[in-house]
């Protein structure tokens, strides 16, 4: 049978040990009797993996003391109304526009209170995050929220050690980390709020990981729902409603097997070699384009584009033959897009420049 290496960008693909584990316990967790998704979520079983699996997460970010961790609901999309029926509290909020996804976010929070767009990339084809220097923030914003991995565009926000942020003079900056959190370092205490999206670097679909500083819980509006007020569910375990208990067991397999990989920074390591490998060769060659400022290249999703587009669906269907599945660029950028998150391997990456090399000199 053909190995097989899955680029997609969400669902995406998850560790093999974790998913060996999950099969084994199945049907019977731990001598319970029970499969995870038959437990009562208030049970003393699903209540021990609950805690563990925060206890890993904090472990892997080192999360500190003054922060809640949620467990949420309805994926990143979600957030784009629960920030700011949490935060805006009649205030104004500024944004980012860096890519796909951050435009979304703006599209949704304006139901909700006033919205400043404090830098837009959208006329340049969101290929770079423009210097910090010409964003126009206000000192009185309620929070200013930013995606620092653009899952579309394949834009990252690079420092010189850890994520580059803007200097907001104290106002609360919110992060969309959907699709790069636990890849690299980050220093949580520089945020307000970080959020993700379960389905790339954590587990299944439909679990939301929000970070959030305890003194930012409390100002949600009148009209939040409970099932959305961030207080509420830090005083309520994230149970004012059952939460996605088999989704949230996966990212606790997930995250115990990254710390036997050695934590984040082990991992950060790997993950700079998978992205060194295929942008060294794309730069190699006119055949394959990235467009992306070489500064914003993103390590997680890399989208690339033949010189002749003609040739995109032999493409594809010759990587579907190799094994190296899900390929295609989103419907909005087109072209590729290799997704190469933590789960993985290094050998996935370079069956995918192999494949490439060939496509170039023998058009299979």
């Amino acid at each position: 049978m053909t190995k097989i290496y899955n680029f997609s960008a969400g669902p995406a693909v998850l560790p093999k040990p974790a998913l060996e584990r999950a099969q084994a316990e199945m049907l019977d967790w731990h001598g319970s009797g029970m499969s995870v998704m038959e437990m009562s979520h208030r049970g003393k079983e699903f209540m021990s993996i609950l805690e563990k699996t925060e206890t890993d997460l904090r472990a892997l970010l080192a999360i500190p003391n003054d922060y809640k961790v949620l467990f949420l609901q309805g994926g990143a999309i979600a957030e784009n109304a629960m920030i700011p029926l949490n935060l805006l509290n009649g205030a104004s909020a500024d944004y980012a526009i860096t890519g796909g996804w951050s435009k979304r976010s703006v599209e949704d929070a304006r139901a909700y209170g006033t919205i400043n767009i404090a830098t837009n990339t959208e006329a340049e084809n969101f290929t770079h995050v423009p210097d910090f220097a010409t964003w126009q923030l206000n000192k009185d914003a309620a929070y200013l929220h930013i995606c620092t991995n653009e899952t579309l565009q394949g834009v990252e926000f690079f420092g010189d050690q850890g994520l580059a942020l803007p200097n907001t003079h104290g106002v609360p900056i919110v992060a969309d980390m959907s699709s790069h959190i636990l890849s690299r370092k980050i220093d949580v205490s520089q945020y307000g709020v970080i959020y993700g999206g379960a389905q790339k670097n954590i587990g299944p679909a439909g679990l939301c990981i929000v970070i959030v500083r305890e003194d930012l819980l409390g100002f949600a509006s009148k009209l939040t729902p409970a099932v959305f007020n961030w207080k509420v569910q830090a005083e309520n375990q994230s149970m004012i409603n059952t939460p996605a208990t088999y989704s949230i067991y996966i990212a606790g397999l997930v995250f115990e097997w990254l710390l036997a990989q050695g934590g984040v920074e082990a991992i950060e390591k790997v993950n700079i070699a998978k992205a060194k490998l295929l942008y060294d060769y794309i730069d190699s060659t006119d055949f394959y384009i990235n467009k992306v400022a070489v500064k914003n290249r993103s390590r997680m999703n890399i989208p690339f584009f033949l010189k002749d587009e003609s040739r995109n669906e032999a493409f594809l269907k010759g990587a579907e033959a190799k094994g190296l599945l899900q390929l295609k660029g989103h419907r909005s950028v087109g072209g590729m897009r290799a997704s190469i998150y933590n789960a993985m391997p290094i050998e996935g990456v370079q069956a995918l420049v192999a494949y490439m090399q060939n496509f170039e000199t023998n058009g299979t």
